[in-house]
């Protein structure tokens, strides 16, 4: 007997959905389109963490640079065999790289030496770094988009001393590593210090490889403690700059779209201060007929769960192809950074489940509470007055 109740309260239910299909539609498309921004950008902001950290997984454990009134500066290749001495480092490497603006193109590119690419854990470069030949270099898919360049041809490039110095291009890197090589340049160590006019015995900074990574915060206070004019940071740090900078640009793209979430909130409001005089007129009938209070409750409880959830999954999967298939291409110029070379990369999916229990907590939930409320003081009324309005 029970059962059969129960089939009858849902087939109620539906019945009730379709009669007002038209304005539960329009509910369920302000819904979907709210879910739908919040996850597409919960879904990026945490795709690009998790990428970040995968790629910081063949980082150093500590990059050291030298300081200078507050600005970084050359460090000299020596203080390598130093710090190389200290208990619990591996290895000391110095990296040779540094930034290149091309007035053709309007953009900044990445230069970095050959020896730097492949040294110490990070291998992703190996396989189209140029060899040993001077005047090579393997160049990014963005910078062979803006330059229009193929392999085989040549980059033009002028160095600090004004001379124009013709690269032949013996590698492109692949789409796969665009996140990390888009507006990159290889090239050998002897034309990077010619480029830009390096001194002999310098370098960016140091790369610092150390034994037991939960050493690495006290090798960096002992290196600063020995050489006070040099910065160390850690590859923690580097990790949470990301996801600070992640989280406050996700939190700038919420702030913009907040007319729509100032229109659900809106819309949630409605829905709890009140129910439409049909709505009242239909609860005092079903009162008056004989159903209780409880078979009321459980009719807009099923009610707000057919809506809620079919928006929130339908948001969901468009927030889902939106940032997989098709790039996220609303939101990722503004999660990216301002360039004029931008990466061009399929994101490899990755969902938070944490985050997508707190989404359905902050909208599902309070709009369940907000049909049910409403319904259970109109139940509890008296159906004559009910009806009577």
């Amino acid at each position: 007997m029970s059962v059969t109740r129960h089939i009858n309260i849902l087939d109620y239910t539906l019945r009730s959905l379709l009669r007002r299909k038209f304005k539960n539609a329009g509910i369920i498309i302000v819904f979907a389109f709210v879910i739908f921004l919040s996850a597409s950008i919960l879904f990026l902001t945490y795709s690009f963490k998790h990428e970040a950290s995968l790629i910081m997984q063949d980082s150093p454990e500590l990059i050291i640079q030298k300081m200078m009134a507050g600005r970084h500066e050359l460090i000299p290749v020596g203080v390598a065999s130093s710090i190389l001495n200290i208990p619990g480092v591996a290895g000391v490497e110095p990296r040779y790289w540094g930034y290149y603006y091309d007035s053709l193109t309007k953009a900044n590119y990445t230069v970095i030496s050959s020896e730097t690419a492949v040294s110490g854990q990070n291998r992703l470069l190996e396989g189209v770094l140029p060899g040993g030949d001077r005047n090579t270099a393997a160049i990014g898919r963005g910078v062979a988009r803006a330059r229009f360049i193929n392999l085989g041809d040549e980059i033009s490039l002028q160095s600090s001393d004004g001379d124009i110095v013709d690269f032949r291009v013996v590698g492109v890197f692949e789409a796969g590593s665009d996140l990390l090589t888009s507006d990159v340049i290889v090239i050998g160590l002897r034309d990077f210090t010619k480029l830009f006019g390096m001194p002999e015995g310098l370098a960016t900074d140091l790369s610092v490889h150390v034994r037991n990574a939960n050493e690495t915060p006290v090798i960096a206070r002992k290196i600063q403690a020995y050489f006070p004019d040099t910065r160390p940071i850690l590859r923690s740090e580097i990790l949470r700059t990301y996801d600070a900078v992640f989280g406050w640009r996700s939190g700038l793209i919420l702030t913009l779209f907040a007319g729509a979430l100032v229109a659900f909130i809106i819309l949630a409001w409605d829905k709890a201060t009140g129910l439409s005089a049909e709505e009242k007129k239909e609860i005092g009938i079903l009162k008056a007929i004989g159903w209780e209070t409880s078979d009321i409750l459980e009719i807009k409880f099923w009610e707000g769960i057919a809506i809620s959830l079919s928006s929130f999954l339908l948001g969901i999967l468009l927030a889902y192809l939106h940032v997989f298939f098709f790039g996220a291409s609303f939101f990722s110029p503004a999660l990216k950074g301002w360039s004029v070379i931008y990466p061009d990369f399929r994101i490899v999916p990755f969902i938070n489940p944490y985050q997508i229990a707190i989404l359905l907590s902050v909208t599902v939930i309070p709009y369940i509470a907000s049909t049910i409320i409403p319904s259970w003081k109109a139940a509890i009324t008296d159906p004559d007055e009910v009806v009577r309005g």
